[in-house]
């Protein structure tokens, strides 16, 4: 029994809001493994907003690619991975992307008070884009209704 997900099933999931886990490769060394807010349409690009100067985007600027791993953490479990290029690094932020993530993660409220307090993040952020071109999924749910 394969606990693949399908691809529309994968890109749903994915496309979701999860808090994601982000990896990124380093010589020599372990990898850089950090919790990120995240946006990705069916079909289209995963979006990561990070500190210009920090070292996931040192290290994304350096590899030119990253993984990205998203869960369910609660029975039946499910997950999906992916990795692939960078296909974009701007050298900014567009305001309505960091307001549509902030609402994506926080009630209205607290949203409007993060984007507030957090305004300087339009000046010292940058936009990383990267095309999935490895996934990996997993669906524990079949598994549990074939031994229910």
């Amino acid at each position: 029994m394969s606990l693949a997900m399908s691809a529309a099933d994968r890109e749903a999931f994915l496309a979701a809001a999860h808090v994601a886990v982000l990896g990124i490769g380093a010589p020599g060394g372990p990898p850089l493994l950090v919790p990120v807010w995240y946006t990705y349409r069916p079909g289209g690009e995963v979006t990561v907003l990070t500190g210009r100067e920090s070292v996931k985007a040192r290290r994304i600027r350096a590899a030119g690619r990253f993984a990205l791993c998203v869960q369910r953490e609660t029975a039946p479990y499910r997950y999906v991975s992916v990795e692939g290029p960078v296909v974009a690094f701007e050298d900014r932020v567009d305001a309505a992307e960091r307001t549509a993530l902030a609402h994506r993660y926080l009630p209205p409220e607290t949203a409007r008070a993060y984007l507030a307090a957090t305004t300087d993040q339009l000046s010292t952020d940058v936009t990383v884009r990267m095309r999935p071109a490895r996934w990996r999924t997993a669906d524990f749910a079949s598994f549990a209704t074939a031994f229910s």
